[in-house]
């Protein structure tokens, strides 16, 4: 279950940093899941592809994959914020946390994407337009927090270690 894994992964790291930045980029995550299962899938209607026998069959449309879009926006808005970002002051300066983020999350992505396709969820097609569409929207998103979206997380980001620290 990638999914939960994911989830799981991102919720810790969202509550040890308390990051305004992280949290962002899991409300992008999110949106990434959902707008691709709540509303591309529903819009296209494209069938999964033809069910292997002893596989569970899924109901939902394919095109595109969920999984491709959300994995493809964490390993994207990864590289760029490890590329462009300030490292967070709960992580000490170096050159780690500039390399290891993308080395792990970069191959991770690749082989959820083409999982997809070797378990019979999707489609080629239908991979390729979800990883598309995650990384657009990560590169997007990414310009909205670099042009702007930020001040305001930093300031979100005060109020909340304050009211943590009881002031």
């Amino acid at each position: 279950q990638t999914n939960i894994t994911v989830i799981g992964l991102t919720a810790s790291f969202v509550l040890y940093t308390r990051s305004a930045g992280v949290a962002y980029f899991a409300a992008g995550a999110v949106f990434s899941s959902l707008s691709v299962k709540f509303g591309l899938k529903k819009i296209i209607r494209q069938p999964r592809p033809p069910h292997i026998p002893g596989r569970k069959v899924k109901v939902s449309y394919g095109m595109p994959s969920t999984h491709a879009a959300s994995i493809s926006y964490f390993a994207t808005y990864i590289l760029l914020a490890s590329i462009y970002l300030p490292i967070h002051s709960t992580f000490r300066p170096g050159l780690m946390f500039r390399i290891l983020p993308p080395l792990i999350t970069l191959p991770w992505a690749v082989t959820i994407v083409m999982s997809r396709v070797w378990l019979g969820h999707h489609t080629w097609l239908q991979v390729f337009a979800g990883s598309s569409y995650g990384i657009v929207l990560a590169l997007v998103w990414f310009k909205l927090w670099t042009c702007g979206v930020n001040a305001v997380g930093k300031v979100v980001e005060e109020m909340v270690n304050d009211w943590m620290a009881g002031r």
